[in-house]
């Protein structure tokens, strides 16, 4: 045991990756496909600390695993100079960055009234909120996807869902783009703005929980809060936060994701054509190659709980391990010609990446894979010689890529 110890290298002799996790080098996947066949493991600096990243898919089991590691909580906001406030706050109280009984409370009453079947019977919703966009913009010209249609959308079924006006749209997603920016890296000088937008976010969502208090609808927030009462085990604040948290897993990563899924398949003609073709048996292929390709959520981090051997590097308890999505959705020991696009693909794996891995995997999967499929269906069946018009669209590096934009004319 002794020679095995002293044979490992220790968390000191991890490579240093001295690099922006604003540059958009940091999401390069030519970088990751070099350091992936050089080392599985290197570290990255962060504002007051660093972070290890994993590169290879055959550690994810091991790194999310409850026995090894557990979900960040408020570490990386301190880390950015973050100890109070609404971002605190917010951090502080959703289920996302809960670990144990409180991850459990926490998301109980969500996965109880948010359920999969449920979100199954959204697809003639989301069909029909796609159709909706599609004639808005059918033989009109270019116009801005990103905007217009991908951020519409998922907003659009949200505020359905939740009960909310069209009216109230515009306002809501801005505060839903601004909340989004509060889980990763702050900027800055974008938190004063981030933290007025969750703060009117709260208050709105606040008056959602009184109404449907005082006046039940039969709705998902009816019974979200119908659960959270007979729990009687979750805050005031909780309760709001599995809310806000909710509305953007289904929003924010769906709209990115939606624009570079189209973009890609439009890349590939005969993909498309394919698509076109059979909207409805392919619609699922395209959305798990669009989600594997070019993944909108950068990473899973996690913080060690005891000493841990990584592929001959021994991590120390209280070190933040992340996998890096992008690096293990491109790793060739998982897939066949990973750099390749290709909806046909047979290795894509039971459960996709993408949305996350182990207990805290995204709550809004369901509705976020019906969103993507019945989107892509929709434009194959109603709108098949679309084209993507001017500059290509980029995602913007982060621990949640943004979509920069994209100019698309519905034909």
């Amino acid at each position: 045991m002794a020679d095995t110890a002293a044979a490992l290298k220790t968390y000191n002799d991890i490579p240093v990756l001295d690099w922006d996790l604003q540059d958009p080098q940091a999401s390069s996947y030519v970088l990751f496909k070099d350091l992936r066949e050089k080392t599985p493991l290197v570290k990255v600096p962060m504002g007051m600390g660093s972070m290890v990243m994993a590169l290879r898919g055959r550690m994810v089991d091991q790194i999310v695993s409850p026995e090894n590691t557990r979900q960040l909580e408020t570490e990386m906001k301190m880390m950015q100079g973050i100890f109070d406030g609404p971002i605190f706050d917010f951090v502080a109280q959703v289920m996302l960055f809960a670990n144990g009984e409180v991850h459990q409370r926490r998301r109980q009453p969500v996965a109880r009234t948010f359920a999969f079947k449920l979100m199954e019977a959204m697809r003639p919703k989301a069909d029909a909120v796609a159709t909706e966009i599609i004639n808005e913009h059918l033989g009109k010209g270019p116009f801005d996807f990103l905007k217009e249609f991908a951020a519409q959308l998922p907003a659009r079924i949200i505020a359905d869902i939740l009960g909310i006006p069209r009216a109230d749209l515009p306002v809501f997603m801005k505060w839903i783009s601004d909340t989004a920016e509060s889980i990763g890296f702050v900027d800055v000088e974008r938190r004063a703005g981030i933290e007025q937008s969750l703060t009117d976010f709260n208050a709105y969502v606040d008056k959602l929980l009184a109404d449907r208090r005082a006046n039940p609808r039969g709705d998902f927030l009816s019974d979200y809060v119908a659960a959270t009462a007979a729990s009687g085990d979750m805050t005031e604040g909780e309760i709001r936060a599995q809310v806000v948290g909710l509305i953007l897993a289904g929003s924010d990563t769906t709209r990115n994701s939606m624009c570079m899924t189209l973009f890609q398949l439009l890349q590939h003609p005969d993909q498309w054509a394919a698509l076109v073709a059979d909207p409805d048996n392919l619609k699922k292929k395209a959305a798990e190659e669009g989600l594997r390709y070019e993944p909108v959520v950068s990473g899973i981090p996690r913080v060690t709980t005891q000493d841990m051997e990584i592929e001959g590097f021994l991590i120390p308890p209280g070190a933040i391990v992340a996998v890096s999505i992008l690096s293990v959705l491109r790793d060739p020991e998982i897939y066949a010609d990973p750099e390749t696009f290709n909806i046909h693909r047979t290795d894509q794996q039971r459960w996709h990446l993408a949305f996350g891995a182990g207990a805290h995997r995204c709550a809004g999967e369901a509705l976020a894979r019906v969103e993507l499929e019945e989107t892509l269906a929709a434009i194959a069946r109603l709108a098949p010689n679309t084209r993507v018009v001017g500059q290509h669209p980029k995602l913007q590096p982060g621990a949640i890529r943004t979509v920069d934009q994209i100019q698309v004319e519905f034909a």
